[in-house]
């Protein structure tokens, strides 16, 4: 009897769904693609938390208000900033300036690893050089971690 017990409330916990929190964490890398080396390239993971509710309105037929949120109170001030290499200098496109910043890239991913983060996603996206007149341009990737809350 005991045995039949026992198993049933096995089946039983084996059958409930359960729900583990998870938390995101997104890392930005901004890489400058400025002719001549004159951008400006970092790796930016913010320290603080935001709640986006305290920053959003909801728009209606009958309330069309606008968001009223300050510029100032959404700006996140504790980040940290790791200096990167820009993917120019003066002479063209360097290519030891891409591997080193994919070694610090690479070095800040296995830290998030070791710290129980799990890479979930990864999203880029380029501004590029449209032109003589131009002179601006951005290379930005977006690493979104996942891990269970603790």
């Amino acid at each position: 009897m005991k045995k039949l017990v026992l198993v049933l409330a096995i089946c039983a916990f084996s059958f409930i769904e359960t729900q583990a929190q998870v938390e995101y964490k997104v890392i930005t890398s901004v890489e400058s693609i400025v002719p001549s080396g004159l951008g400006r390239s970092r790796l930016i993971s913010a320290t603080t938390e935001r709640d986006y509710e305290d920053f959003t309105s909801e728009q209606t037929e009958e309330d069309n208000t606008r968001n009223k949120s300050k510029r100032k109170d959404i700006r996140v001030k504790d980040f940290e900033e790791t200096k990167l290499l820009n993917f120019y200098n003066i002479a063209g496109i360097r290519f030891q300036n891409i591997a080193s910043n994919d070694v610090l890239i690479g070095s800040k991913i296995n830290t998030m690893i070791e710290e129980g983060w799990e890479l979930a996603f990864v999203t880029s996206a380029v501004e590029s050089d449209s032109g003589k007149d131009d002179g601006q341009g951005i290379f930005i990737t977006r690493y979104i971690f996942k891990r269970n809350k603790q």
